[in-house]
């Protein structure tokens, strides 16, 4: 699976397959979701290779440099926070400590109190030597979100994930409790920073359970993982491009061209928030076509990352 860097509007995420007869091809509408007792949290990472964008100096004659991370970060936070139900978001460090394992709570903020909140790095522990995810996964399913109906956290990263067989073992396990009714839905958003983000890991978490089929009580697709690049982010909604409801219906209706103009898929009753088509192989992009207006998407920017 690839992921397009950018969709064009109104699509939020664009994922594109390699098929035995060409392509297959998912894609969501971005929507601002809609829902009751919603929980957010924000994960930024502490590891020490963050320090300089925290404004910290660093060597023999260390030259003022700006914190890049707290103007982010309360907005980031504000955003969360003013989509929670209670008007709060919960914000912590990750990969704190030597062996990158500790978690440092900054605390529970509304949009307006996080104004006044300085994020200049962890003072409980010392930065971290490794980059560990597990912990703030656990932090948010175990205590920030144990018991809220629907959840949402965001995690930023700047590096490479030092344990990331741990965290996908860990999110089958919850993906098993969303199966079986034990745990409702839960959405991590992984956000890479910087040059030294390792995208693939990224990739591999957000595929983790394409293909499973595993599905809540109420028929419900299981996806715990999405990821975003910093600098590849046009607007902070597409935190949300990956949960919209898939009975959802945007458009009367409208059918899918490819690239040569030849009809992939017909929509007679609906466009619906999620769309799953395919494409003749050589397909450089597609169209939505509905009443009123058309869409073209292109995607050859993926097409030699398809394995």
């Amino acid at each position: 699976m690839a992921q397009l860097a950018r969709a064009v509007e109104p699509f939020g995420e664009v994922n594109v397959f390699k098929s035995a007869n060409g392509l297959s091809v998912k894609a969501t509408v971005l929507m601002v979701p809609n829902v009751e007792n919603a929980q957010t949290g924000l994960a930024l990472d502490a590891s020490a290779s963050m320090q300089p964008m925290y404004g910290m100096k660093i060597g023999i004659f260390p030259s003022a440099k700006p914190n890049l991370v707290e103007p982010v970060a309360r907005t980031l936070s504000a955003f969360l926070a003013n989509f929670s139900s209670d008007g709060k978001c919960s914000n912590i460090y990750w990969a704190c400590s030597p062996d990158g394992s500790a978690i440092e709570e900054v605390g529970r903020y509304s949009a307006e109190e996080i104004e006044n909140v300085a994020f200049a790095g962890p003072k409980k522990f010392p930065w971290g030597k490794q980059t560990k995810l597990l912990p703030p996964v656990r932090y948010f399913s175990e205590i920030a979100f144990k018991n809220s109906p629907w959840s949402i956290g965001v995690i930023v990263t700047d590096g490479i994930i030092d344990d990331l067989q741990e965290v996908k073992t860990y999110c089958q396990q919850l993906g098993q409790e969303m199966v079986s009714g034990q745990r409702r839905f839960m959405k991590l958003v992984l956000i890479g920073v910087g040059s030294e983000v390792d995208e693939a890991q990224m990739e591999e978490l957000d595929d983790m359970f394409e293909g499973s089929n595993m599905r809540t009580p109420k028929g419900k697709e299981i996806d715990i993982w999405d990821h975003r690049i910093a600098s590849e982010m046009q607007k902070l909604d597409e935190i949300y491009s990956e949960i919209v409801d898939e009975d959802t219906i945007v458009v009367e209706n409208g059918k899918i061209l490819d690239s040569q103009g030849g009809v992939a898929k017909e929509y007679r009753d609906g466009v619906p928030a999620v769309l799953r088509f395919d494409l003749p192989a050589g397909s450089t992009g597609f169209t939505l076509e509905f009443a009123g207006g058309s869409v073209t998407q292109d995607i050859s920017e993926v097409l030699g990352r398809l394995q």
